[in-house]
């Protein structure tokens, strides 16, 4: 399988990867695959300490041993993208990819320190919870998220549909938290869905950038152009990302061929990514719905659509996450996720956490949404008709 570059979100359910990113690098000679000799005869030294004096040494798993040591360097980045992945792990991992797996359907990350909830996908057992973006995750049944890294945190939250996972939720106003018994249940992760609104308007909701979203979108897009539409709403309320080059790929129907996609930061090089469509629906006016679940691939593609058309953002501040990392699998079938750059809008705009700002800010307010009034929705029905 191909190593691929992605812009990841550590999620409950979605994974991101994407196509090849190399990285430079330098060798001295008194180096072998980046460690000296004084470095290998250390890790040596305490792995021989281990094995010759621990007690219970006839009932040690060297492969435990090893992974552990990995996973201590990769957790020494301190950096909450970059993950090690066991062989079990790196199964659930590739498994989150093709968009269906056992779980509640949520996507979380680490901010400030806590466990937050990036987006609840439409639904499933999470989103008819209740869960909402941007929800602090303070318990996993009885686990204090504090004590446990995220991956083990995602670990807790999965498991086989039918059983039950109590979740310890602080939302913002809230003085107490709030336990959710969730269910969990197979989830199946719906790509892109669209709508007609008010006989000319084309409502296109983006759920993700993931496996096969890039043809998904294709279908969407030909269907639209073959309607009554005259205008599009492109909505990434909770897209937390995906692949990036699916997500280029599809802002290529709404950019000319060549604007810059995003720039890529890497060890201060900076590297454009240009669009290769034909945008066949630049034709169309367009407007961008975006919240505090819009992550990674989808702040890319409201960037390029504002920073090269001027495309107005509608909604709320996006999450902020700047980084790209990719997958690289080691030789006994484990895996490493690490972070090889940071990116930025084509004019230059690091998002990182503070995400992108929208231009018409309006609030999600759940009790309009309840009542079956989308009020962001319907803020960019109104721009969006006067752009006609």
């Amino acid at each position: 399988m191909k190593t691929k570059k992605i812009l990841f979100y550590f999620l409950v359910l979605l994974i991101v990867i994407s196509i090849s990113f190399t990285l430079g690098y330098h060798t001295k000679k008194n180096y072998i695959f980046g460690l000296n000799e004084t470095d290998f005869k250390l890790i040596d030294e305490a792995y021989q300490l281990i094995i010759n004096n621990f007690i219970g040494a006839n009932d040690i798993n060297h492969a435990t041993i090893i992974h552990g040591a990995i996973d201590g360097m990769v957790n020494s980045l301190g950096d909450p993208y970059s993950n090690f992945f066991d062989l079990e792990d790196t199964k659930m991992f590739l498994e989150d990819t093709e968009g269906k797996f056992e779980g509640v359907g949520m996507e979380i990350g680490v901010r400030d320190g806590f466990f937050q909830v990036i987006s609840p996908l439409k639904g499933t057992p999470a989103y008819n919870a209740g869960i909402l973006s941007g929800d602090r995750v303070l318990k996993i049944d009885d686990v204090d998220t504090r004590d446990i890294s995220l991956e083990d945190g995602v670990a807790l939250i999965r498991g086989p549909k039918g059983t039950e996972v109590t979740l310890s939720i602080l939302r913002e106003g809230w003085s107490e938290p709030k336990d959710f018994k969730i269910t969990r249940d197979v989830i199946s992760v719906a790509s892109v869905e669209w709508e007609l609104i008010d006989d000319n308007i084309a409502h296109i909701s983006l759920y993700h950038f993931y496996k096969n979203a890039d043809s998904d979108f294709k279908n969407v897009a030909l269907e639209v152009i073959n309607s009554p539409a005259e205008a599009i709403i492109l909505d990434m309320r909770g897209n937390s990302g995906g692949y990036l080059d699916v997500s280029q790929e599809i802002a290529g129907w709404f950019l000319e061929k060549g604007d810059v996609f995003v720039i890529e930061d890497s060890y201060n090089r900076q590297r454009e990514e240009k669009i290769k469509g034909v945008g066949r629906l630049l034709e169309y006016p367009l407007v961008v719905l975006i919240d505090q679940g819009s992550a990674s691939a989808s702040e890319i593609v409201a960037g390029a659509l504002r920073d090269n058309r001027d495309i107005l953002l509608i909604g709320e501040t996006s999450y902020g996450k700047g980084s790209i990392q990719k997958l690289e699998y080691l030789s006994d079938g484990s895996s490493i996720k690490i972070t090889v750059a940071h990116w930025l809008t084509p004019n230059g705009d690091l998002v990182s956490e503070k995400g992108l700002e929208p231009d018409i800010r309006v609030e999600f307010n759940l009790e309009e949404y309840e009542a079956g009034n989308d009020v962001q929705l319907k803020k960019a029905l109104e721009v969006i008709q006067g752009m006609i």
